[in-house]
């Protein structure tokens, strides 16, 4: 297909940003935004996917093109105007092709996780009223199977990975390779249908349904518009300083929203490219091989790299440890002050550091190009916020959430604020509201919950998001404190943020998940999850012997490290946050558990139900 040139009009936003913002991007939506680049630059690559070790570029033309037999395959198939494509899959260009497909034939995406079981598939493909689902391999279209008899408006599945499919019936599952040959013949047929449905496309129209975590009830599907699209887009190129010369690695789910506005919103508009590695699991070998320009990582990832390195200092010696450890002592001071403003002898040891140190290092988490890092999506420990600044990983904090389309606010390089989420973005105004709580108005801000009114009504009001965020604001930036539902009373009346306390303990490289309690206790307590690989790492250098979590966990002398690690986290606190005593959980917060959702946020009341025992334990003798 031939791109064309862009409709010539095209409705606002519900809510139209300022005038400055026009001339940033043209009033265009994101399947037009595709059409453009496919006209305008047809052999820029767009997307590189790796397959069996290569790197194969896609460009902006072929994407267009690709894009648009999806589209045509899905219309082929009976998508009606409107109707809604999920997709369920790992971060791979199929994604995007379904997504961009979808919107060029004027659907509506939603995003299902990959690691959820065959309930919540169920529960987000009826809640969402899905007509076509595309699955990445048998595993997925297993779940949703398993479940077909409770999705009466599902008409078919389709299958990327023809890999085991020879067992199902024929007409079962459609492969991606056939959807994409009925569009071709659907194409033909109608040859002018892209072009005359973007013609009539609007900002206004709805482009996604994301589903929150769920960490305390159903996950609720926020509709996002194409308006919002663009005005997240916005936000970020110039908070971030994006260009068309950004380069990404796409691993986070593509069915959160801040992997939408760093792989779709901002590259389809800036038309910068998009990296698919082979897989999660190879995310930091892709890393290594890209070298992308900007990084984004929730907080597990982060702390999954300074586990990382925490580990290769043990490997390396007590001599080379102690020369890093002196040399990061040294450097910490001024890890939040911007270069140019550093002094002469700062820029020296800095040198000396990165010489011997900090450049392997950097090399080693594939992260030695990146111009701004960001960690996002929950809290984080200052510790290692503030290590990763120190070895020259240009991290900032943002803040945003599905219902602001992304990123809210960020902090920028020049003006770091620790332990805050910086100011508002472009486009967006924010004002502290009753008991202290963040109030998000813009453009960014969603259209409302799909099919509930009354929550969509709890969050909007006036005009503002409620976004349930208890905030200070400390030199002109925005400090989280905690989720307004989570402030915890003791017994004695004091109001305690447990995030604050969790994230100064999960500082340790040994300790991977802390739950605090505290709620109307005498004094605060916590379930402590240990880190297998780094606590067995340190294990097996002590000679302690152990053969799986369990072992490891109840090891007398892993509860003297973790002891000691807890002892440190309460010199950081305020006498009323420390944590008294803990119970070290004998397994691994698990998902199938409905201990914690997709995204790996705990489930706080379920997680005390089934540990009540346990936790009433904690308080028995006191």
């Amino acid at each position: 297909m031939t791109p064309q040139s862009p409709p010539p009009k095209s409705a606002p936003p519900k809510s139209a940003p300022p005038e400055s913002e026009a001339p940033r991007f043209p009033d265009l939506t994101l399947p037009q935004m595709l059409r453009l680049h496919a006209l305008r630059q047809p052999v820029r690559v767009a997307i590189r996917q790796k397959e069996f070790g290569i790197w194969n570029p896609v460009s902006w033309q072929d994407y267009f093109e690709r894009a648009s037999l999806v589209g045509h395959g899905l219309k082929a198939l009976g998508l009606g105007s409107g109707g809604h494509v999920a997709v369920l899959s790992e971060n791979r260009i199929e994604w995007v092709l379904a997504q961009l497909g979808a919107g060029l034939v004027g659907g509506v995406t939603v995003g299902v996780y990959p690691t959820s079981p065959a309930g919540e598939v169920a529960y987000v493909l009826g809640h969402s009223d899905t007509e076509i689902v595309v699955c990445e391999d048998q595993e997925q279209v297993d779940k949703v199977l398993e479940r077909r008899d409770e999705l009466p408006l599902l008409r078919h599945v389709v299958v990327m990975e023809k890999k085991g499919l020879r067992g199902y019936a024929p007409g079962t599952v459609i492969a991606f390779d056939e959807l994409m040959e009925r569009g071709e013949v659907h194409r033909r047929a109608n040859p002018d249908f892209i072009d005359a449905v973007l013609a009539e496309q609007a900002l206004g129209d709805i482009a996604l349904i994301i589903y929150t975590s769920g960490s305390t009830g159903k996950p609720k599907g926020a509709m996002l518009s194409y308006g919002n699209l663009r005005a997240q887009a916005i936000g970020i190129a110039e908070r971030l300083g994006l260009t068309a010369a950004t380069t990404h690695v796409s691993y986070l789910p593509l069915c959160h929203v801040a992997e939408q506005m760093l792989t779709t919103m901002a590259p389809v508009y800036l038309g910068s490219q998009v990296n698919f590695g082979e897989s999660i699991r190879t995310i930091q070998e892709d890393l290594r091989e890209v070298a992308p320009s900007m990084f984004l990582g929730v907080p597990r990832i982060w702390e999954k790299l300074h586990a990382s390195i925490y580990i290769k200092m043990l490997e390396a010696g007590g001599l080379r440890r102690a020369a890093f450890e002196r040399l990061l002592k040294a450097c910490a001071p001024f890890a939040e002050k911007p270069r140019d403003e550093r002094s002469l002898p700062e820029r020296a040891v800095f040198l000396l550091a990165y010489l011997l140190f900090f450049r392997a290092l950097q090399n080693f988490i594939g992260l030695r190009m990146v111009k701004v890092a960001m960690t996002g999506a929950a809290p984080i420990s200052p510790h290692i916020v503030r290590f990763f600044r120190t070895i020259g990983v240009p991290l900032i904090e943002v803040y945003g959430a599905t219902e602001t389309s992304g990123m809210a606010t960020g902090q920028r390089l020049d003006a770091l604020v620790p332990g805050c989420v910086g100011p508002a973005v472009e486009g967006v105004a924010i004002r502290k509201g009753e008991n202290g709580e963040l109030l998000v108005q813009g453009a960014i801000v969603f259209q409302g919950y799909y099919k509930s009114e009354e929550a969509t009504r709890a969050a909007l009001r006036a005009g503002w998001l409620h976004t349930g965020d208890v905030i200070e604001m400390v030199d002109g930036q925005v400090k989280i404190v905690d989720r307004l539902k989570d402030i915890m009373i003791t017994a004695g009346g004091k109001n305690l943020s447990p995030s604050e306390i969790e994230n100064v303990a999960k500082g340790s490289a040994f300790i991977k998940e802390c739950i605090v309690i505290g709620e109307a206790r005498k004094y605060v307590s916590a379930l402590i999850q240990i880190d297998f690989e780094t606590v067995g790492k340190w294990a097996e250098e002590n000679c302690v012997s152990y053969t799986n979590f369990r072992n490891l966990a109840e090891n007398p002398q892993v509860r003297a490290l973790i002891e000691a690690e807890i002892a440190r986290a309460n010199g950081e606190l305020a006498q009323v946050s420390h944590i008294r005593r803990f119970h070290l959980l004998t397994k691994e917060l698990d998902h199938d558990d409905d201990e914690v959702t997709a995204t790996m946020k705990v489930r706080r009341s379920n997680i005390q139900k089934k540990y009540a025992e346990e936790i009433e334990g904690l308080y028995g003798a006191s």
